[in-house]
């Protein structure tokens, strides 16, 4: 199975067109701001001005003025009096979106928007399991222990026929997701082949708590500390208790393989508590406005040794904060390089509870580097891209090889 054929096409938004692999628990996106305060707006709005409203928010925000070198007007000309229902103005408004030929300005419907704000507080109902697709079969990746499909005994490898007695076969990752999620306390049955043999289990959805950051000590004076996404609005607090949870050692390992981003003022946070003077990042708007995010003086700053661990999933706010680190702290980064996503995107809510994720910018690392379908090259290149899957770390050529780094400097 080749890493570079996974595509993650669940939530249509923010996409980072990579993986076949999705969450069913947790989403990984861009760097992404939002809109005002609102999480969604309940204003009802006919479609010919939903779709007009949509157009100047495009020809408002979009980081490059001439919008694909195209004549943004033609669109609201085109379109003028045309639009009748809501299918209308959403095909409408795709086919406009299309022309930027750019892949993270996205339209959100409904469904969309209220998936991004599960990410964001890291909370859904479900039933704890990890899917992706695997030679066209629905697989489980993992289990998230104490849910409910832990509790049933669900296992990684089980592979999902069934879903409430449908027959899932050729369906893609987001559909069975769909089919599995549901209201609280309601109960899914699941067909899973294990090893040659069906088995038929009913679960019970309850609410999953995602947590974003794990932690542990390694070789008894390394602290090992992997963000699993900058998405939720958690990730700040639970970066700052593997923090605390691993104080007592000499040097750090930060994990961000398989993260493929989240929200910008995360990455900013935790970049913060590691560089003492001077820029994280800077983001270039429209006609060539810059804004330079620079660290907040702070006494105490963390001065250990740090090994970056990267691969061809490290994108956007992961390649923010491993660019910090190694353009100001010297922190060595090991792995493959990263994903090169150096845009920035602004969730806009629009009307009918949907919204708009547009690309209101580009980013530069510290030293001035534009990695945008480039990526950062790591200092030292090792092993592969789904390295980040193996659960055993000692045949993680990886990890291995930033513990040795550490090891060598203790």
């Amino acid at each position: 199975m080749k890493f570079k054929q996974f595509i993650i096409p669940f939530l249509l938004i923010l996409i980072l067109v990579m993986f076949n692999r999705i969450f069913l628990d947790t989403f990984n996106q861009a760097n992404i701001y939002f809109s005002g305060n609102q999480i969604y707006n309940s204003e009802s709005m006919s479609p010919q001005k939903f779709f007009e409203k949509t157009w100047r928010v495009i020809s408002r925000d979009y980081y490059e003025p001439t919008l694909n070198h195209q004549d943004w007007e033609r669109w609201k000309a085109r379109y003028h009096g045309k639009i009748k229902t809501q299918d209308d103005a959403k095909v409408a408004i795709e086919t406009m979106i299309a022309s930027l030929n750019e892949p993270y300005t996205k339209f959100m419907t409904a469904k969309d928007f209220e998936d991004l704000t599960t990410s964001i507080t890291s909370k859904i109902t479900g039933i704890g399991v990890n899917i992706y697709s695997n030679a066209g079969k629905i697989e489980i990746f993992n289990v998230i222990p104490s849910t409910p499909a832990d509790f049933v005994q669900l296992k990684q490898g089980d592979i999902i026929t069934e879903v409430n007695g449908k027959d899932i076969n050729g369906m893609n990752v987001s559909d069975v997701a769909s089919l599995v999620r549901g209201p609280e306390n309601s109960v899914v049955e699941l067909t899973v082949l294990r090893n040659g043999k069906k088995l038929t289990k009913k679960i019970k959805r309850k609410e999953i708590k995602i947590k974003n950051v794990k932690s542990s000590i390694l070789d008894n004076h390394i602290g090992y500390i992997q963000i699993v996404s900058f998405m939720g609005e958690s990730t700040p607090s639970e970066f700052v208790e593997a923090l605390e949870n691993t104080k007592n050692t000499d040097s750090m390992i930060i994990d961000l393989r398989g993260n493929t981003g989240g929200l910008l003022d995360n990455a900013v946070f935790i970049a913060n508590l590691f560089i003492k003077k001077g820029e994280i990042v800077e983001i270039i708007y429209r006609n060539g406005n810059k804004k330079v995010i620079n660290t907040i003086p702070d006494k105490e700053k963390i001065n250990k040794p740090i090994v970056v661990l990267v691969n061809g999933a490290s994108a956007s706010a992961s390649e923010i904060l491993s660019g910090a680190l190694k353009d100001t702290r010297n922190a060595t980064l090991v792995g493959k390089k990263t994903f090169g996503k150096g845009l920035v995107q602004k969730v806009v809510p629009l009307p009918n509870r949907t919204g708009l994720n547009v690309t209101i910018a580009r980013y530069l690392t510290p030293n001035g580097t534009d990695i945008n379908k480039m990526g950062i090259k790591p200092d030292i290149e090792i092993g592969n891209d789904y390295d980040f899957f193996i659960n055993n770390s000692k045949n993680d050529v990886q990890l291995e090889k930033a513990k040795e780094i550490l090891n060598i400097t203790k």
